[in-house]
């Protein structure tokens, strides 16, 4: 799909559980704003996405202004959509994305993973919106490493964007490693949120692994590691003869 296309961008999850039964899960991002485009809220918000006392030390929305924490209210389809199911249930999970179906047979808290990482980045949340670019090229399923590789190389080329606009790039990635801390700590809050409503909601130990990969990223930007994907890249180092 092009970058400049007007249409919306839908992701369709559907997982087939061994009892047969099967659940479908549709998200559709606007193609400007890369926000999930969701129905208007019917009633009042649930009290656990209230802004307080639960809002991120980071978090630069007013509550006096936004009552309900994004990430938090964009979540409650996924609460509901997998009750009765365990975390560690073996599911058929197939994702259809505009260019291609991504299928695997995995635990359930893993596709619900891939699929949170959508609803909060897309949820209009500041701090995680940094994201979006990622979520616009989503790749289900992804290991530590692709991430990792896909997070450097967005950071990379928002840095030479910056420059293009005449403002100071982090060629360091001195920022790099903030920027996932602070989306640790949302991730963290937000579990917090979920912890209070169900323990063992598959939602809530989904949540634990993107706060581990947000970790991971966080503290894995070192030389050892810039050395390792280095090596990658050596054709470009590479003098012709």
């Amino acid at each position: 799909m092009p970058l400049d296309s007007q249409e919306p961008i839908t992701f369709t999850y559907t997982f087939v559980f061994e009892n047969g039964d099967r659940r479908t899960v549709q998200v559709t991002l606007d193609p400007k704003t890369l926000d999930v485009v969701r129905p208007p809220q019917q009633g009042e918000p649930p009290r656990w996405a209230a802004m307080a006392p639960c809002q991120c030390p980071t978090c630069p929305l007013k509550s006096a202004e936004r009552p309900t924490c994004p990430a938090a209210i964009n979540l409650g389809d996924i609460l509901t959509a997998f009750v009765g199911h365990r975390s560690e249930e073996k599911t058929d999970i197939s994702i259809e994305t505009p260019v291609r179906t991504y299928v695997k047979r995995t635990s359930l808290q893993q596709g619900i993973t891939s699929l949170i990482g959508i609803y909060m980045v897309g949820s209009g949340c500041p701090v995680l919106g940094k994201l979006k670019p990622m979520v616009r090229y989503h790749l289900p399923f992804a290991t530590l490493e692709e991430t990792q590789y896909r997070a450097l190389s967005m950071y990379l080329l928002a840095q030479y964007l910056l420059s293009r606009r005449g403002q100071k790039p982090d060629w360091k990635l001195h920022s790099l490693v903030q920027m996932y801390k602070d989306i640790q700590l949302v991730n963290e809050h937000i579990l917090t949120r979920l912890s209070a409503i169900d323990k063992q909601d598959p939602s809530v130990n989904a949540l634990v692994i993107l706060e581990a990969l947000s970790y991971a990223i966080a503290f894995s930007v070192d030389k050892e590691m810039l050395d390792e994907i280095e090596v990658l890249f050596r054709a470009y180092f590479e003098r012709p003869a």
